[in-house]
């Protein structure tokens, strides 16, 4: 059977029929694309992907998420299809050039992206460099990708504009001042959105916290050039969106994700009331369940501490103070207590002694970021705290008032 006469009978055939054979033309290149694009993914891109899991590496997980062949690609379909589409007969040329033209531009898309793909995986590999936490490159090779997606744009619209990618570079060079200066705060609010984006910096629904501009309630609204904060206080604040990049801020998404919330705060001792304590205090101290054991630990160890001294001056032995005791105390209640994330930090410590007497800190975390839970906890706590302090000896430090010299006055002391 001749089958090259049987093809040449049936290109007769459709000569008669120029739409029949435009559009069979076209179904055998939009079935060569398909099929070059199977081949491509299928057989060559899978073929690459066992070889590289034939190499033991430790990134070959990286290598598994980003596939750089598979989105490189996706150029043969394109390229079979700028090639082809100039051999369908009766085909108008301006519907040509138009299909030449967005196959070339997919194409440089298509580059760039691959390019991009690739300098994510050299980023996550650098990363696990240990040197990576003191160098980082994710900013410079963001710079890269930036410089490469903008050639990009320029090589896509000289294509369907018909321009050198130089000749439109010197065009928008001489508007650039123009541009800048009419647009520059949507300029700013652009970049600052894509920085926003690019770093999770703020959500919708964030609690963020800005003294500079007032700003200390709940994300509400996101635009290009505005951030819409709801305050606690029910007004509203309205941020520009270069500003949450330019200035400083608090965002607590990271307290709500946690699911606690930390309590930090002092209570301000009198000094003057740190003292030993007696055999008589510690008995006495021993009702308290939580000290016990602690102060018959304590006991030992005292006691252990200055057989070693038992040719030193009495000063120079160790004894248990009230503060000590008390710190104890707290430290054992936090730990007691079901308000409290025992799975966190729990600290009792003194800070530096001030005027206004010794400060003795509570750090701790409750076990909910609810507001009024939260208050509630903490408040709960340290009206316990300021009520048992007068058990260890210990006073609370207050400014004296008005009231308090006033019962210093001899006319009040004449009535008592």
């Amino acid at each position: 059977m001749d089958y090259l006469g049987f093809i040449r009978d049936i290109r007769v055939e459709l000569s008669h029929y120029p739409w029949l054979e435009m559009i069979l033309s076209l179904a055998v290149l939009i079935l060569f694309a398909a099929l070059a694009n199977f081949i491509a993914k299928r057989i060559i891109v899978r073929g690459i992907r066992h070889l590289i899991t034939k190499f033991k590496s430790p990134n070959q997980s990286i290598f598994a998420q980003h596939s750089v062949t598979r989105r490189f690609a996706n150029i043969v379909p394109a390229i079979v299809i700028m090639n082809g589409i100039s051999t369908i007969p009766h085909l108008p040329a301006k519907i040509v050039s138009l299909v030449q033209m967005g196959a070339q531009a997919f194409i440089f898309l298509t580059l760039a992206l691959t390019v991009s793909e690739a300098l994510n995986i050299f980023n996550l590999i650098y990363q696990r460099n240990p040197k990576s936490r003191n160098k980082p490159i994710k900013g410079y090779l963001q710079l890269v990708k930036l410089i490469l997606f903008v050639v990009c744009g320029l090589m896509i619209l000289g294509t369907f504009l018909k321009k050198d990618v130089f000749t439109l570079l010197a065009g928008f060079g001489a508007m650039a001042a123009v541009l800048m200066l009419v647009f520059q705060n949507t300029i700013l609010s652009l970049v600052a959105s894509v920085q926003i984006a690019s770093y999770d910096m703020v959500r919708i629904g964030d609690w963020i916290e800005m003294p500079s501009l007032n700003a200390d309630g709940d994300v509400i609204d996101m635009s290009l050039h505005t951030v819409t904060v709801q305050n606690f206080d029910k007004t509203f604040t309205t941020i520009p969106t270069n500003k949450l990049v330019t200035d400083t801020f608090r965002n607590w998404r990271g307290m709500s994700e946690s699911g606690c919330r930390r309590i930090k705060r002092s209570l301000f001792l009198d000094q003057s009331s740190v003292h030993f304590m007696s055999d008589e205090e510690q008995q006495k101290l021993k009702d308290f369940l939580l000290l016990d054991q602690y102060l018959d630990a304590k006991k030992s160890e005292i006691e252990e501490f200055n057989n070693h001294l038992s040719n030193q001056s009495r000063y120079n032995q160790r004894r248990l103070t009230n503060l000590g005791t008390f710190r104890a105390y707290v430290e054992f209640y936090l730990r007691q207590h079901q308000g409290i994330a025992q799975n966190q930090t729990i600290l009792v410590r003194q800070m530096q002694p001030t005027s206004e007497g010794l400060p003795l800190e509570i750090y701790a975390f409750t076990n909910t970021i609810a507001w009024a839970a939260y208050e509630a906890i903490q408040s709960d706590i340290f009206d316990h705290l300021i009520a048992i302090i007068p058990e260890f000896g210990l006073r609370i430090y207050q400014a004296p008032s008005g009231h308090d010299f006033q019962l210093l006055t001899p006319e009040h002391e004449n009535k008592v």
